[in-house]
């Protein structure tokens, strides 16, 4: 199986510090001198002939290795070939009228920042260019060029202090490493990718069935057939996405004419996109270990793309298009799953979220917020009574009676439950109470 260790990294000393800083610098100056390369052949520029393979990337490697090492000037050289290769690949899809995977017109490779304005910190170590020791002081060793080691009076390779305790410290390969200075956290940042025997995969304690579904408010609404619900509030988080998005848009406006970015606009972009997949990556790991502690094996994930052309909302379709990023979502749930040996399968929820659970009816519903009313009676949840519709929909499995939804709230760190967990009108999930108002719908709230 393929994994990632990511972990924080400090260097010993003041001087080891610039040393890496000028090395992430490096890399991103060699990066962008290959891309402006490639980019002119791309755009046909005059006094750059040929495609974008035939820039002279030798040459480059030739000047930069001295300061970054040989291997790490080739394996920056090779990921911008890499990002090239994808580029044109998007293009061919985005051309192929019987692709509808990719909707955008891709734009090519771009570059890490200038020197004015300031570089994105960024280079990429090849496997055999360096190590790490997992233990009570695990640390980074990497390799950097003889430049460097003469600027700074520096012997040997660059030792870094490793942060907390890996996900997969017993691997079995180790791929290239990417290192990085995350400015938001004013800290440097590693991943490591891994190979790990599939001994590791733990096996379900049962063969339960979960659905989820995947909401605008709330980021995913989750019923078993354990008769457990969950319910992870998203309302704030989208509201710091929407935040950050505007002030994005407001200093784009007021770029000079010409420019299209600026350091502070990618910074902000750095910083949505680590909030929001910070926050996926938790609620993958809090929801995966309950499903796993009550003996599910499956779960069902509902294709956005039904949400997208059915729902009313054009602001609820944008938000959840553009926070919930849904194929990277599900790639990285059903990774996560894979660890507990719990599948992951992607199936139409056209209409659960419309559908009331006692009648069927799907055209004579309302909702109002999180709530779905229906006339003959029916007062629930929206998003739980959907995940529940949806789990009955595609399991041949009995579903149990439900008990109280419990919800979680973000506090930036984790999910932790919410203080409203049970509301006084969820207890209309008590069976006593559900046979008295004629709902069979559980998970009210």
């Amino acid at each position: 199986m393929k994994r990632t260790n990511t972990f924080t990294v400090r260097p010993l000393t003041g001087t080891g510090e610039q040393l890496l800083r000028d090395l992430l610098d490096a890399s991103a100056a060699l990066w962008n001198e290959v891309n402006y390369q490639r980019l002119m052949r791309y755009n046909d520029e005059a006094g750059f002939e040929g495609d974008v393979w035939t820039a002279d990337t030798g040459q480059l490697e030739g000047r930069y290795k001295g300061v970054l090492g040989a291997s790490t000037a080739q394996q920056v050289i090779r990921k911008n070939s890499e990002a090239w290769r994808g580029f044109f690949r998007l293009k061919d899809q985005y051309h192929d009228e019987s692709n509808t995977s990719v909707t955008d017109h891709p734009e090519p490779p771009g570059f890490r920042g200038n020197e004015d304005d300031g570089r994105q910190l960024k280079t990429v170590i090849r496997n055999t260019s360096y190590t790490v020791e997992w233990g009570d002081r695990s640390r980074l060793e990497i390799l950097v060029g003889h430049e460097l080691k003469d600027r700074y009076d520096h012997t040997g390779r660059l030792r870094l202090e490793i942060a907390g305790d890996p996900n997969w410290p017993n691997y079995e390969k180790q791929g290239r490493l990417d290192l990085w200075y995350d400015e938001t956290d004013s800290i440097f940042r590693a991943s490591q990718p891994v190979t790990v025997s599939d001994d590791t995969r733990d096996t379900p304690l049962a063969e339960e069935t979960a659905a989820l579904d995947i909401g605008a408010n709330n980021l995913v609404a989750c019923t078993t057939t354990t008769g457990e619900q969950y319910l992870y509030e998203g309302r704030e988080l989208f509201q710091r996405f929407r935040d950050t998005t505007r002030e994005i848009a407001r200093l784009q406006s007021k770029l000079r004419e010409g420019r299209f970015s600026s350091e502070r606009i990618r910074r902000l972009y750095r910083k949505r996109t680590r909030r929001r997949d910070h926050a996926q990556e938790a609620l993958c790991r809090d929801l995966l270990e309950r499903l796993y502690t009550g003996g599910v094996d499956t779960v069902y994930i509902g294709c956005l793309t039904d949400v997208l052309e059915t729902h009313g909302s054009v602001e609820t379709n944008a938000k959840t298009h553009n926070f919930w990023a849904f194929k990277k979502f599900t790639k990285r749930f059903a990774c996560t799953a894979e660890e507990y040996g719990i599948s992951v399968e992607i199936r139409s929820e056209a209409w659960t979220s419309q559908e009331c659970p006692k009648c069927g009816s799907t055209d004579r519903t309302t909702r109002h917020q999180d709530t779905l009313n229906c006339p003959c009676g029916f007062e629930g949840h929206a998003d739980l009574t959907a995940s529940e519709t949806f789990l009955k929909r595609h399991t041949q499995k009995a579903v149990r009676p439900m008990a109280r939804p419990v919800r979680f709230e973000w506090d930036d760190h984790t999910w932790s439950e919410s203080p409203h967990s049970h509301r006084p009108k969820e207890q209309r999930a008590d069976p006593s109470t559900v046979l008295q108002n004629g709902n069979v719908a559980s998970g009210d709230s």
